[in-house]
């Protein structure tokens, strides 16, 4: 009896550990609002050249803004003001641009906030390009590894988020769009419990692996829930969990459940003449709901096992800066 007692003991203190308020600034952060800095740009502009933790303590509001972390010598966290910090939707700051290949040169460039820095941490903001469709506009671009982002939400059309280089967490996010809008190269990317909202569209593609056959690159979602975006209404079978956007396109999905937006095959060829499917690797494990029945397309593979986290973001990843494991 007192073991059970101190087990719920320690689960009830991890749970309200975890589901905090963070409501005023750390410590000898910069903080960003009313009466201090008046741009997530102008506080990032303001970091020193050390090697020691930095910290951005974003106050509510609405950015309208591009903002870009070039290389820092040292680790930096943004948080972002919130009265649960384990819940996206509680979230009460937001960056907002609508840059697109319109107006830019590259896809990075589109980007609402480029991170372009190792050991770094964002916590409850909301990032959004509000461009739409008709062109790439870039939400995030992680463009660097030792990257996490917990409870955030990034919202796009196509190419919301470029999870391009090195290990990435991404852990109880919101991840919308309906293009390609999780894409990249390099990038060994684990997705932990996120939830995929899709938008109304005639076909939509989850993510688009640009992985080459030397690349280490591998997209894992684990305990994702995938759906139509709230409020929107989608078309049954509309959506895919990816295209190959690479010969050797690596995806997989576990343990996750799809409702029936996703198609039955699951998987798509790239474009008709163009397929790029001799090599890819799109898994599939112990998934639930309507869009995970089906006859998948001939190319996916069903997984014998779960993939662990070590094994995509390293055996040591619980130690480093960027894993925050009470997301986990």
């Amino acid at each position: 009896m007192f073991k059970i007692k101190a087990l719920a003991a320690l689960l009830a203190f991890t749970v309200s550990t975890f589901a905090a308020s963070r409501t005023s600034p750390p410590a000898g952060a910069l903080v960003v609002g009313p009466g201090f800095y008046s741009t997530v740009q102008a506080a990032v502009n303001a970091l020193k050249s050390t090697s020691q933790e930095q910290i951005i303590f974003i106050n509510p509001g609405t950015y309208n803004e591009q903002v870009t972390i070039n290389k820092l010598a040292g680790p930096l966290t943004i948080y972002g003001y919130t009265q649960n910090t384990a819940s996206y939707a509680s979230n009460t700051v937001t960056i907002a641009a609508s840059h697109s290949l319109l107006d830019e040169a590259t896809d990075d460039a589109t980007g609402t906030l480029r991170v372009e820095t190792t050991n770094f941490k964002l916590y409850n903001v909301n990032v959004v390009n509000s461009h739409g469709s008709g062109s790439q506009a870039l939400a995030v671009s992680a463009n660097a590894g030792n990257q996490g982002y917990y409870a955030c939400s990034f919202k796009g059309f196509q190419d919301t988020l470029l999870a391009e280089t090195g290990a990435q967490l991404y852990s109880r996010c919101y991840i919308e769009g309906a293009t390609d809008f999780i894409f990249g190269q390099q990038a060994t990317a684990w997705f932990e419990k996120c939830t995929i909202g899709v938008l109304p569209a005639s076909i939509g593609y989850i993510t688009a692996s640009g992985r080459t056959s030397n690349s280490a690159s591998y997209y894992v979602f684990n305990g994702a829930t995938i759906g139509a975006a709230p409020g929107k209404s989608v078309t049954s079978g509309v959506y895919y969990l990816g295209r190959p956007w690479g010969d050797y396109a690596r995806v997989a999905y576990q343990s996750c459940s799809m409702s029936n937006v996703i198609n039955g095959a699951g998987w798509h060829i790239w474009n008709t003449g163009d397929e790029r499917t001799d090599h890819v690797s799109f898994g599939e494990y112990s998934n639930s709901g309507a869009g995970a029945s089906g006859i998948r397309a001939s190319f996916a593979t069903k997984l014998s096992s779960a993939l662990t986290i070590g094994s995509i973001l390293g055996s040591s990843y619980a130690s480093q800066y960027y894993v925050d494991t009470s997301y986990l």
